[in-house]
């Protein structure tokens, strides 16, 4: 269960017009980076991974802040909320600003209007993983497993309508098998029930399982992308088991409050698209199983557009909801 108590603690004041000039000399001082996620997901992986070298960029340090909560919205609510000069930023995900908002009553932020899209940063694939002692070596025999439990398999995801959620919500109806949704409050504690026994499969972001795959816990199935992943190349997709027009990931965002102004988006999307372009940073991402991102913050702000409408289409069809 999502509460929204306290949802907005600390939040600060109201949204105030940037300061006259302020984007002349911006940054002049601290960055914040806000991460909606406990340290370790995806999402703070990749703020940490980019910190650094925007500090050089920026000539400013970047902190990366935790602010863990209601799937991420605490954070982004945050941000949504900040005034608008470029120093409080927001690593968003396609959950928070696409799927898990306009399921709250009221919902924290209006997810098209509240935000400035300034880069897509990273995309990971999500894999399907068993423990290395089920039988299941793909994703028929895991249909034959699952076809063995009464009760079919339970699965764990780190929150309602993320797109851990949805992912094995479309696994489901796509291939029959009954599986169960147990949510918990952080990809960690998801990643524990695994390893218990407590869960009987995940999909997840690549990056989170990835080591437990190299060292033999785990058991990488499926990956969700249309084509296979860089870093599981002996791992087939969806697609390719059979299940057509299969095609799901975690995307990673870099997001201002609204009305951010232009010269400062140009800073900060000239700052992100160097670093990402640096081979090292490049190299790390890669090895880390993310798809490194790139393009402007008007690309960025169209996929959220489209994957706002193209998942809410699914939340719709799976009738998900916050209780």
């Amino acid at each position: 269960m999502i509460r929204r108590r306290d949802l907005f603690a600390g939040l600060g004041a109201a949204a105030l017009p940037a300061v006259a000039g302020a984007q002349d000399t911006y940054p002049s001082r601290p960055i914040t980076m806000m991460v909606g996620f406990a340290p370790g997901g995806g999402t703070d992986i990749v703020s940490r991974m980019l910190g650094p070298r925007l500090q050089e960029e920026l000539g400013q340090p970047i902190t990366v802040e935790n602010r863990p909560g209601a799937s991420g919205t605490v954070a982004a609510g945050v941000v949504a909320r900040a005034r608008p000069d470029g120093y409080t930023l927001l690593t968003g995900t396609v959950s928070t600003q696409c799927t898990v908002a306009p399921l709250m009553r009221p919902p924290p932020y209006d997810q098209l209007r509240d935000f400035t899209p300034v880069m897509l940063v990273g995309t990971l694939p999500l894999v399907m993983v068993v423990r290395a002692e089920n039988p299941a070596r793909d994703i028929a025999g895991l249909i034959r497993y699952a076809e063995t439990r009464p009760d079919g398999l339970n699965y764990g995801t780190s929150g309602v309508a993320s797109q851990q959620h949805l992912a094995s919500e479309l696994m489901a109806r796509r291939t029959g098998m009954r599986m169960t949704h147990i949510p918990f409050r952080g990809t960690g504690q998801s990643v524990n029930a695994l390893l218990a026994g407590d869960v009987d499969v995940n999909i997840d972001t690549l990056a989170t399982y990835l080591p437990y795959i190299r060292d033999g816990k785990m058991r990488a199935l499926a990956t969700t992308l249309p084509q296979r992943a860089t870093a599981l190349p002996e791992t087939p997709t969806v697609q390719e088991q059979g299940f057509a027009g299969y095609d799901m990931s975690v995307w990673y965002m870099v997001l201002g409050p609204a009305g951010l102004p232009p010269e400062m988006v140009r800073k900060l999307e000239a700052a992100y698209a160097r670093s990402l372009a640096d081979p090292t940073i490049n190299r790390r991402l890669v090895e880390a199983g993310y798809i490194p991102g790139g393009g402007t913050a008007a690309d960025a702000a169209g996929l959220v557009r489209r994957d706002a409408e193209r998942l809410g289409r699914l939340v719709q069809e799976a009738a998900i909801r916050l209780e």
